[in-house]
Protein backbone atom coordinates (compact mmCIF):
# COMPACT_ATOMS: atom_id res chain seq x y z
CA UNK A 1 0.00 0.00 0.00
CA UNK A 2 1.23 3.89 -0.96
CA UNK A 3 0.26 6.53 1.25
CA UNK A 4 0.28 9.75 -0.61
CA UNK A 5 0.53 12.90 1.49
CA UNK A 6 -1.51 15.46 -0.24
CA UNK A 7 -2.67 18.63 -1.07
CA UNK A 8 -4.90 19.95 -4.28
CA UNK A 9 -2.07 21.55 -6.13
CA UNK A 10 -0.78 20.57 -9.12
CA UNK A 11 2.58 18.28 -8.05
CA UNK A 12 0.02 16.60 -5.49
CA UNK A 13 -2.20 15.68 -8.96
CA UNK A 14 1.14 14.55 -10.60
CA UNK A 15 1.55 11.36 -8.04
CA UNK A 16 -2.28 11.07 -8.02
CA UNK A 17 -2.26 10.65 -11.71
CA UNK A 18 0.45 8.31 -11.41
CA UNK A 19 -0.68 6.17 -9.01
CA UNK A 20 -3.89 5.92 -10.93
CA UNK A 21 -1.96 5.06 -14.41
CA UNK A 22 0.28 2.34 -12.57
CA UNK A 23 -3.06 1.01 -10.95
CA UNK A 24 -1.30 0.87 -7.39
CA UNK A 25 -3.84 0.60 -3.76
CA UNK A 26 -2.89 3.77 -2.34
CA UNK A 27 -5.00 6.04 0.03
CA UNK A 28 -4.73 9.33 0.23
CA UNK A 29 -3.74 11.33 3.53
CA UNK A 30 -4.70 15.16 3.02
CA UNK A 31 -2.26 18.14 4.44
CA UNK A 32 -4.70 21.35 4.83
CA UNK A 33 -2.04 23.79 4.06
CA UNK A 34 -3.71 26.53 5.05
CA UNK A 35 -3.83 24.91 8.20
CA UNK A 36 -0.02 24.33 8.44
CA UNK A 37 -0.12 20.98 8.62
CA UNK A 38 2.90 20.65 6.53
CA UNK A 39 5.22 21.43 9.72
CA UNK A 40 3.85 19.03 12.11
CA UNK A 41 7.12 17.27 13.44
CA UNK A 42 5.95 14.32 12.01
CA UNK A 43 5.12 15.01 8.88
CA UNK A 44 8.87 17.12 8.52
CA UNK A 45 10.76 14.04 9.57
CA UNK A 46 9.57 12.40 6.31
CA UNK A 47 9.39 16.22 4.15
CA UNK A 48 12.65 17.88 5.24
CA UNK A 49 11.60 20.96 3.69
CA UNK A 50 7.60 20.38 5.08
CA UNK A 51 6.38 20.14 1.09
CA UNK A 52 3.95 17.69 -0.56
CA UNK A 53 3.32 15.11 -1.79
CA UNK A 54 5.20 12.54 -0.16
CA UNK A 55 4.60 9.13 -0.59
CA UNK A 56 5.12 6.37 1.62
CA UNK A 57 5.50 2.97 0.29
CA UNK A 58 4.67 1.01 3.51
CA UNK A 59 5.44 -2.20 1.47
CA UNK A 60 9.07 -1.17 1.33
CA UNK A 61 9.18 0.76 4.34
CA UNK A 62 10.06 3.87 2.94
CA UNK A 63 9.18 7.18 2.58
CA UNK A 64 10.14 9.83 -0.85
CA UNK A 65 10.10 13.42 -1.01
CA UNK A 66 9.98 15.56 -3.89
CA UNK A 67 7.60 14.69 -7.15
CA UNK A 68 10.13 13.86 -9.53
CA UNK A 69 11.75 11.78 -7.17
CA UNK A 70 8.58 10.30 -6.44
CA UNK A 71 7.63 9.82 -9.95
CA UNK A 72 11.27 8.04 -10.69
CA UNK A 73 10.72 5.54 -7.55
CA UNK A 74 7.30 4.32 -8.94
CA UNK A 75 8.06 4.03 -12.62
CA UNK A 76 10.95 2.09 -11.53
CA UNK A 77 8.90 -0.24 -9.06
CA UNK A 78 5.78 -0.72 -11.48
CA UNK A 79 8.17 -0.89 -15.03
CA UNK A 80 5.90 1.53 -16.68
CA UNK A 81 6.15 4.94 -18.52
CA UNK A 82 10.14 5.04 -17.62
CA UNK A 83 11.42 2.93 -20.88
CA UNK A 84 14.71 2.22 -20.29
CA UNK A 85 16.25 3.18 -23.59
CA UNK A 86 14.90 6.91 -23.61
CA UNK A 87 15.41 7.85 -19.90
CA UNK A 88 18.03 10.52 -21.10
CA UNK A 89 15.53 12.54 -22.59
CA UNK A 90 12.44 11.40 -20.11
CA UNK A 91 14.68 12.87 -17.42
CA UNK A 92 15.49 16.26 -19.39
CA UNK A 93 12.12 16.88 -20.02
CA UNK A 94 11.01 15.94 -16.33
CA UNK A 95 14.11 18.26 -14.90
CA UNK A 96 12.48 20.91 -17.17
CA UNK A 97 9.21 20.66 -15.75
CA UNK A 98 10.24 20.47 -11.77
CA UNK A 99 13.07 22.89 -12.24
CA UNK A 100 11.62 25.68 -14.39
CA UNK A 101 8.05 25.23 -16.06
CA UNK A 102 6.47 24.38 -12.75
CA UNK A 103 7.75 27.28 -10.34
CA UNK A 104 7.60 29.65 -13.26
CA UNK A 105 4.25 28.85 -13.93
CA UNK A 106 3.72 28.81 -9.98
CA UNK A 107 5.05 32.33 -9.50
CA UNK A 108 2.67 33.31 -12.25
CA UNK A 109 -0.24 32.16 -10.61
CA UNK A 110 0.75 33.86 -7.13
CA UNK A 111 1.15 37.77 -8.93
CA UNK A 112 -1.67 37.17 -11.82
CA UNK A 113 -4.78 35.77 -9.96
CA UNK A 114 -3.59 35.06 -6.57
CA UNK A 115 -2.03 39.01 -5.62
CA UNK A 116 -3.06 40.99 -8.62
CA UNK A 117 -1.95 44.71 -8.50
CA UNK A 118 0.72 44.32 -5.72
CA UNK A 119 3.53 44.04 -7.72
CA UNK A 120 3.52 45.62 -11.62
CA UNK A 121 6.87 44.27 -12.17
CA UNK A 122 5.77 40.83 -11.54
CA UNK A 123 2.96 40.37 -13.54
CA UNK A 124 4.58 41.45 -16.48
CA UNK A 125 7.72 39.30 -15.28
CA UNK A 126 5.46 35.90 -15.48
CA UNK A 127 3.01 36.68 -17.21
CA UNK A 128 5.67 36.88 -20.30
CA UNK A 129 7.52 33.74 -18.98
CA UNK A 130 4.56 31.93 -18.85
CA UNK A 131 3.49 32.56 -22.37
CA UNK A 132 7.06 31.43 -23.53
CA UNK A 133 6.44 28.27 -21.67
CA UNK A 134 3.70 27.48 -23.40
CA UNK A 135 4.97 28.84 -26.75
CA UNK A 136 8.38 26.31 -25.78
CA UNK A 137 5.98 23.43 -25.16
CA UNK A 138 4.62 23.97 -28.27
CA UNK A 139 7.44 23.75 -30.28
CA UNK A 140 8.70 20.83 -28.87
CA UNK A 141 5.32 19.06 -29.23
CA UNK A 142 4.62 20.06 -33.29
CA UNK A 143 8.16 17.57 -33.58
CA UNK A 144 6.91 14.92 -30.75
CA UNK A 145 3.76 13.26 -29.94
CA UNK A 146 4.66 13.28 -25.78
CA UNK A 147 7.77 15.28 -24.44
CA UNK A 148 10.27 12.89 -24.32
CA UNK A 149 9.27 11.00 -27.86
CA UNK A 150 6.31 9.86 -29.65
CA UNK A 151 5.62 7.43 -26.06
CA UNK A 152 3.39 8.87 -23.05
CA UNK A 153 6.20 8.94 -19.91
CA UNK A 154 6.42 10.38 -16.48
CA UNK A 155 7.48 14.11 -18.20
CA UNK A 156 3.91 14.36 -19.42
CA UNK A 157 2.30 13.45 -16.16
CA UNK A 158 4.33 15.76 -14.10
CA UNK A 159 3.85 18.92 -16.92
CA UNK A 160 -0.14 18.08 -17.39
CA UNK A 161 -1.37 19.07 -14.17
CA UNK A 162 0.59 22.54 -14.06
CA UNK A 163 -1.07 23.32 -17.83
CA UNK A 164 -4.44 22.15 -16.61
CA UNK A 165 -4.37 25.56 -14.18
CA UNK A 166 -4.57 26.93 -17.80
CA UNK A 167 -8.13 28.72 -17.39
CA UNK A 168 -6.02 31.00 -14.57
CA UNK A 169 -2.88 31.57 -16.86
CA UNK A 170 -4.87 33.76 -19.04
CA UNK A 171 -2.97 32.86 -21.58
CA UNK A 172 -5.13 31.04 -23.97
CA UNK A 173 -4.31 27.43 -24.65
CA UNK A 174 -6.09 26.70 -27.73
CA UNK A 175 -3.81 29.07 -29.20
CA UNK A 176 -1.36 26.60 -29.35
CA UNK A 177 -1.86 23.44 -31.74
CA UNK A 178 0.41 21.14 -30.77
CA UNK A 179 -0.03 21.81 -27.11
CA UNK A 180 -3.43 21.77 -27.05
CA UNK A 181 -3.53 18.64 -28.87
CA UNK A 182 -1.24 16.99 -26.56
CA UNK A 183 -3.62 18.44 -23.33
CA UNK A 184 -6.72 17.06 -25.03
CA UNK A 185 -5.05 13.33 -25.64
CA UNK A 186 -3.67 12.75 -22.08
CA UNK A 187 -6.76 14.80 -20.48
CA UNK A 188 -8.73 11.77 -22.03
CA UNK A 189 -6.99 8.87 -20.25
CA UNK A 190 -8.85 7.09 -17.86
CA UNK A 191 -6.38 7.26 -14.89
CA UNK A 192 -5.01 11.14 -15.52
CA UNK A 193 -9.56 11.98 -15.39
CA UNK A 194 -9.21 9.80 -11.70
CA UNK A 195 -5.99 10.98 -10.68
CA UNK A 196 -7.22 14.61 -11.12
CA UNK A 197 -9.67 14.13 -8.92
CA UNK A 198 -7.34 13.40 -6.02
CA UNK A 199 -9.92 13.91 -3.26
CA UNK A 200 -12.62 11.98 -5.11
CA UNK A 201 -14.97 15.01 -4.81
CA UNK A 202 -16.00 15.45 -9.07
CA UNK A 203 -13.23 17.39 -10.10
CA UNK A 204 -12.74 17.79 -13.57
CA UNK A 205 -10.28 18.43 -16.16
CA UNK A 206 -10.48 21.98 -17.45
CA UNK A 207 -11.36 22.02 -21.34
CA UNK A 208 -9.63 24.04 -23.97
Amino acid sequence: MIELFYADTPNGKKISIMLEEIKYPYKVTLLELKKGDQFNPKFRSISPFSKIPVITDHENNISIFESGAILIYLAEKSGKFYDKDNRTLINQWLIAQVAYVGPLLGQHHQFHHYTPGKSKWGEERYFKIAKSIYKDLDERLEKSKFLAGNVYSIADIATFPWIARHPIHDIGLKNFTHLSRWYKDIAEREAVIKGFDGLKKGEKIPNI
